[in-house]
């Protein structure tokens, strides 16, 4: 079977064991590790495949530097516990899908002799946490040695820097290949499939049935199953009310705005890191696919579909970008802008109603109902995804089946799909490399859909359209421009001239 929604529905006909609500990060990686383990699996999501938080974050796979920070100047265990267990898991992040994950160098500068021996130790603490999975050492550089390797800085007042190193992602495809080898071992993965209710015991209040729409053919379905996840992130807790009305909120929403600038305003490979700002925060400058992202905010926020960028953040992080960067831009620069809602979860409900989200801890829990038994897994970040999986399928197993916890099996497990179709050598550079960044050993398969151009001077094709309807779930244009090609995150002009190509291929 292709991984499309005919063939996803025909599978409804199944008994299922587990079923999973959410379909970004933390969903697809329970679902993996639930299939893999023996479960059959039912995944579904209201919208597209990380459609909301998954697909909008600042694309590092990292450990959290300012987290190290935080855990070191408060003494703080559980921040130190946090930012090991997200160390230790970005090397297999980068291991099981190389072509969609890989290593980057961050400069941190510095602009007192203070500075350069501060956050020298820091990242050498971070290293040295990292232990056997270290990416690679940091090394601390004078001013003359970023002014030759870094020219995109502006050195006004530099006194050297530290260069470190993390990961990067393609976060909405990294989501789209968990949810495929799920698929592709078991699982039934369905998007814009819509929750509405579940139907509940009559003496023990457990849930015993879901019930959710197809929102495209408006078709109901009322699925038995044995345990239910919610991963549905800033969202949880309205699936949590749902199943126990009783049951008080646990979750805090933060706004990470960002802006997307064109490559001439930062050249090379390297990231930088703005260690402070004026309000204490984190900015990250970042090249990322011929393009320059700038993030991001952290702001308390109201739960919304779909957030969008205020013009004080764009100003906020222009002028930021503008103090740091030798070539200065503007507010008409900006070529495309995003926002994602952060799921924080509150330790301590009645005292973090009114906590400022950047203290929050970033760490995950996962939560039981002892009525309903729905699992709750909750917080957490990307770089963490296949633990918060693991530990969730764990408690799932211990506390709802009640029955003997299995191995996790996906830290070693590739996520990289097997082809017996190669690239053709004659591929043009652009799209060769357009194709293997996306599809990794699958390009050959996708470029045989054809080679025609969308656009002159672009790498995206026609015959890609119909191998994401038929092969990737893509349903509207928005799934297509903002996920599987993640183009309107970089460039919204451009994803509108794409569109304009071939509006009839999918739904608006």
């Amino acid at each position: 079977m292709s991984f499309n929604r005919p063939d996803q529905l025909l599978k409804l006909n199944e008994p299922f064991d587990i079923c999973i609500i959410g379909g970004g990060a933390t969903g697809a990686g329970v679902a993996l590790d639930a299939t893999l383990r023996g479960y059959k699996v039912l995944l579904i999501e209201k919208g597209d495949f990380a459609g909301q938080t998954s697909s909008k974050s600042t694309k590092l796979v990292h450990g959290g530097v300012r987290y190290l920070e935080q855990a070191v100047r408060n003494l703080d265990w559980h921040q130190f516990k946090m930012v090991y267990k997200a160390l230790h898991e970005r090397k297999t992040l980068l291991k099981n899908a190389p072509h969609l994950a890989h290593p980057l160098g961050l400069l941190t500068p510095c602009y007192t002799r203070w500075e350069r021996w501060y956050y020298r130790i820091g990242m050498w603490l971070y290293d040295k946490i990292s232990g056997s999975t270290n990416l690679k050492s940091s090394r601390g550089l004078n001013k003359k040695e970023i002014q030759a390797e870094f020219p995109s800085i502006e050195s006004n007042h530099l006194r050297g820097g530290v260069l470190y190193y993390d990961g990067q992602l393609n976060d909405a495809r990294y989501a789209l290949a968990i949810l495929k080898e799920a698929e592709r071992l078991g699982a039934c993965i369905l998007n814009y499939a819509r929750l509405d209710s579940f139907e509940l015991g009559s003496k023990s209040l457990k849930i015993k049935k879901v019930v959710f729409t197809d929102v495209l053919s408006d078709a109901s379905y009322t699925l038995p199953v044995k345990a239910v996840v919610n991963a549905t992130g800033p969202f949880t807790d309205a699936i949590r009310v749902l199943a126990n009305p009783r049951l008080k909120p646990r979750m805090k929403v933060s706004r990470g705005a960002h802006i997307v600038l064109p490559a001439p305003f930062w050249q090379g490979n390297t990231a930088l890191l703005i260690p402070k700002t004026d309000d204490g925060r984190v900015i990250f400058v970042i090249p990322w696919r011929e393009y320059v992202l700038v993030g991001t905010t952290d702001d308390p926020d109201t739960l919304t579909e779909h957030p969008v960028i205020l013009d004080d953040e764009k100003e906020y992080l222009i002028s930021y970008f503008n103090r740091y960067s030798a070539k200065k831009a503007s507010i008409s620069d900006i070529s495309a802008t995003f926002v994602g809602q952060r799921p924080l979860l509150q330790v301590q409900l009645d005292s973090a109603m009114n906590t400022d989200t950047k203290s929050l801890v970033r760490d995950h829990e996962v939560e039981v109902d002892g009525r309903s038994k729905l699992v709750s897994i909750m917080g957490g970040k990307w770089t963490t995804y296949r633990v918060m999986a693991s530990d969730t399928v764990d408690i799932l197993e211990r506390d709802v089946l009640n029955v003997t916890v299995k191995p996790c099996l996906t830290k070693d497990h590739s996520l990289v799909a097997a082809s017996t179709l190669s690239l053709p050598s004659h591929v043009e550079a652009d799209i060769a490399e357009h194709l293997n960044e996306l599809y990794g050993p699958a390009a050959g398969e996708v470029y045989a859909y054809g080679a025609e151009r969308l656009l002159p001077g672009e790498p995206y094709l026609a015959g890609e359209l119909n191998y994401l309807k038929e092969h990737e779930m893509a349903v509207t244009w928005d799934d297509v421009l903002a996920r599987r090609w993640g183009v309107s995150l970089r460039d919204e002009a451009l994803a509108e001239k794409l569109k304009g190509t071939k509006k009839e291929a999918f739904a608006s």
